[in-house]
């Protein structure tokens, strides 16, 4: 169970967003594969549910951006998302297996856009034995059921504004990170989340100059569609990865 009190990590988590998505298409096994070559710490990945509630990793509610087909996720059974991406779309079963091939020690980092896919996604996960290397964030309500079922799930929870979160909803969330849009990280920001015991994650940066500016405020990931770029970056100005 995560406190109010959780230290700072020992090192930088460089997330990769939805894998490595300027190499390999998004959301796939292989653009998952490309970033843990390029280095990632964590992979994160969204996941929505089959009509037949099968967790998928797909971002969109539809298969029209990434695959051509202007169907609604939710109207296909598995077999049938399978057959019209040619198996391009993977179950997060298959996913949390291949996170740990080849001794792979990355954590995966789950986006819940809809609180429907809950129920499944815990269950899978628990069925892969994959508690300690799976977080969660995504849109309250999602992170509320997940907190709702499972006490000790650690919790990215997303905020958009300076205002910190009220007390009462950090109290009922009781999350291990702040994961804050890159805009609006500052120094000051950081501060005050790590003096409330909470890590910060900001998300998405994808220029050098902006990596830097976070890594310079002190924040414990961040979450880049260019993870050779933010590993390589890591590398040269914080050497230990501390």
């Amino acid at each position: 169970m995560f406190t109010r009190t959780t230290p700072r990590v020992s090192r930088f988590t460089a997330v990769a967003h939805r894998g490595n998505p300027y190499e390999q298409r998004e959301n796939t096994l292989a653009s998952i594969r490309s970033a843990l070559r390029a280095g990632a710490d964590a992979v994160e990945i969204d996941v929505r549910v089959t009509r037949d509630n099968v967790p998928v990793l797909l971002h969109d509610a539809t298969l029209k951006r990434l695959w051509g087909h202007d169907r609604p996720l939710a109207d296909l059974t598995a077999d049938e998302v399978w057959a019209v991406t040619g198996g391009g779309v993977p179950t997060l079963r298959d996913t949390l297996i291949e996170m740990t091939k080849d001794t792979h020690t990355a954590r995966t980092m789950i986006d819940l856009p809809a609180v429907s896919a809950v129920p499944a996604v815990l269950a899978t996960v628990r069925d892969a034995d994959a508690m300690e290397r799976v977080y969660y964030c995504g849109n309250l309500a999602a992170l509320r059921a997940v907190r709702r079922a499972d006490v000790d799930a650690e919790i990215a929870f997303t905020w958009t504004t300076l205002a910190p979160p009220h007390p009462e909803l950090v109290a009922e969330l009781r999350p291990r990170w702040l994961n804050y849009r890159f805009g609006i990280v500052s120094s000051a920001l950081v501060e005050r989340a790590h003096a409330d015991g909470m890590l910060v994650s900001a998300w998405t940066a994808d220029t050098k100059r902006t990596m830097r500016r976070l890594l310079r405020a002190g924040v414990d990931g961040i979450t880049t569609n260019r993870i050779s770029a933010l590993c390589t970056l890591i590398q040269r100005e914080t050497p230990e990865n501390q």
